[in-house]
C-alpha cells in the first residue's frame, strides 16, 4: 500500500489559488485514475480535478468553500502499488550519508502552502512534505536556489539545504510574517481562508419594506464586481468613440455564410471578422497590446484576443484566442465558436481565460449602439463594437456627394491614460474603423 498526494493543480501563471465547490468522493470510496474527485473555481472559471491514481480516498484535507493555494495537498489516495513521487526527469544524486533517504512522511501540524501571489515557483508535494518536516517556512523555501526546470526546487536542492543548515553553513533566520494580502502565509487546516466579499464600511445595510426582492450575488457576480472596481482603481480610464460604415462586411457575410457553414461546418459571425481587422491594427500600434508594471511598459509580442462572452446566467466571462495573428479567418471562426459554446456550457478550462493582451466586447449583441467598457486588467485597452444599424448617410463619390442607406456601427475604445494618450488611442480606433470599412467584398476566406 502507498499513499499518493492529490494536489491543487496549477491552472495558469496568474492563478495561485482556487475555491473548492464540491467533493464528488468521500473518504473510503474508491476512485479510478482520471475520475473526477472534486470541482473547483478560480476567479475566472470553474473546472474539475481528476484523480492522478486509482485507489481509495484515504483522507480529504479541505472543506467546501475553502480557498486553497496551488500546490497544496487537498486529499490522499491509498493505492495498492508503491508510487515514486519524484519527477522522472530528475536524475538520481549522491546525497550525504547523514541525510535520510526515505520519503519524508507528511507532518500535518505545520503545512507549507504554495508560493506567494508575487512568485511563479511551483513546489512538488515531496518538496513541500520535506519542508513541513524540517520546519522550513514558505518565505525560507522561496530563497532556496533551484536546479530543476525553470528554477524548480528539487528533492536534491532542499535536502542539501537542510544538510547545510545542520552543519552551520547556512545560518538559521527568523522570518517575519507578511501582512495580510501581501502573500500567502503558513496556516493550519482550520485557518484556511474563506472567500470574503466585504461591503465598504461607509455603506450601511438599510432596512427594506415588504415590496422589494433581495437577491444575493452569486460567486461569479461578486468576482466580476470586484474586478471591475479594481480596474477603475488601477487604470486612468478614457473612452474614445468612432463611427464605421461596415456595409462591405455585412454584404460579404451575407454572400458567403451559407457556403462557409456548409464547407467548414462552422458559422461565420462578425466577431472573427472584427478580430481579423483588430489584429492587423495592433501590429501597427503595438503599445495597445501591453501592460503596466510600476513605471515599466511591457509590450507583448503575442497577440491574445479576449472576447467578452455573456453566460446564460447573465454573468460575463472572457475566453482568450491565443496567437490570433497566426490564424486565418476560418481558424478564427472555429476558435471563436468553440470558446463561445464552451463558455455557455460551462466547459471552459482555466487556461482558456488566461494571458489575454487585448479584449473585444460586442455590446451590440443585445441592442446597444455603443458602450464605455471597463479595461480587463492587466491590459491597457478594450474595444466595444455596437449594434449595426441601417442609416441614411452622405457618400462621397467622384461625381459628388450623394445620400445612401448604409450599415453603420459605433466603436468605443477605453484605454489606460497612464500610457495611452488621446492621440494614440484615437488614432488606433480610427485605424480600426477604417479597416472595417475597407473590408474586401470579393475576398476569399
Amino acid at each position: 500500500m502507498a499513499l499518493v498526494d492529490l494536489v491543487m493543480p496549477k491552472m495558469g501563471e496568474s492563478i495561485m489559488e482556487a475555491t473548492i465547490l464540491k467533493w464528488h468522493k468521500k473518504p473510503g470510496e474508491t476512485v479510478k485514475q482520471d475520475e473526477t474527485v472534486l470541482d473547483i473555481a478560480t476567479d475566472k472559471v470553474d473546472t474539475e480535478v481528476p484523480s492522478t491514481s486509482a485507489g481509495t480516498i484515504k483522507e480529504i484535507l479541505f472543506d467546501v468553500n475553502d480557498v486553497v493555494p496551488v500546490g497544496a495537498v487537498i486529499a490522499r489516495i491509498e493505492t495498492e502499488t508503491s508510487v515514486e513521487q519524484e519527477s522522472p526527469a530528475e536524475a538520481p544524486v549522491d546525497e550525504p550519508d547523514s541525510v535520510i533517504e526515505e520519503e519524508v512522511p507528511y507532518v500535518p501540524k505545520k503545512p507549507v502552502v504554495a508560493p506567494s501571489v508575487n512568485g511563479n515557483r511551483f513546489y512538488s508535494p515531496l518538496v513541500l512534505n520535506i519542508a513541513n518536516s524540517e520546519g522550513i517556512s514558505l518565505s525560507e523555501l522561496e530563497t532556496i536556489p533551484g536546479s530543476g526546470n525553470e528554477g524548480r526546487v528539487t528533492k536534491k536542492d532542499i535536502l542539501q539545504y537542510v544538510q547545510d543548515k545542520k552543519t552551520g553553513k547556512i545560518k538559521e533566520t527568523k522570518y517575519k510574517p507578511q501582512e495580510p494580502g501581501e502573500q500567502l502565509t503558513e496556516r493550519k487546516k482550520d485557518e484556511v481562508r474563506q472567500p470574503v466579499y466585504e461591503t465598504p464600511a461607509t455603506i450601511e445595510r438599510q432596512p427594506y419594506e415588504d415590496n422589494v426582492e433581495i437577491i444575493e450575488m452569486d460567486r461569479m457576480r461578486k468576482l466580476i464586481a470586484r474586478h471591475m472596481v479594481e480596474s477603475k482603481h488601477t487604470s486612468a480610464h478614457v473612452t474614445s468613440f468612432a463611427e464605421s460604415d461596415v456595409t462591405n462586411m455585412v454584404l460579404w457575410r451575407e454572400k458567403v455564410k451559407a457556403e462557409f457553414e456548409k464547407r467548414e461546418n462552422s458559422k461565420i459571425t462578425f466577431t472573427p471578422m472584427f478580430i481579423d481587422c483588430v489584429v492587423r491594427m495592433i501590429k501597427k500600434y503595438p503599445i495597445i497590446n501591453s501592460s503596466v508594471e510600476g513605471d515599466r511598459i511591457i509590450i507583448k509580442k503575442d497577440i491574445n484576443i479576449g472576447m467578452a462572452t455573456a453566460l446564460p446566467s447573465g454573468n460575463l466571462i472572457v475566453p482568450v484566442i491565443r496567437n490570433a495573428d497566426h490564424l486565418n479567418l476560418v481558424g478564427l471562426s472555429k476558435v471563436v465558436n468553440t470558446l463561445a459554446d464552451n463558455a455557455r456550457n460551462n466547459k471552459l478550462k482555466p487556461d482558456d481565460t488566461q494571458d489575454g493582451t487585448f479584449t473585444l466586447t460586442n455590446v451590440g449583441t443585445f441592442g446597444s449602439i455603443m458602450g464605455t467598457p471597463i479595461i480587463n486588467q492587466p491590459q491597457v485597452a478594450i474595444l466595444a463594437v455596437g449594434a449595426i444599424k441601417k442609416r441614411p448617410v452622405v457618400i462621397e463619390t467622384d461625381q459628388g456627394d450623394t445620400i445612401g442607406i448604409r450599415h453603420m456601427m459605433y466603436l468605443s475604445l477605453s484605454y489606460d491614460h497612464r500610457i495611452v494618450d488621446g492621440s494614440l488611442g484615437a488614432s488606433f480606433l480610427s485605424a480600426v474603423a477604417k479597416e472595417f470599412e475597407s473590408w474586401d467584398v470579393e475576398r476569399a476566406w
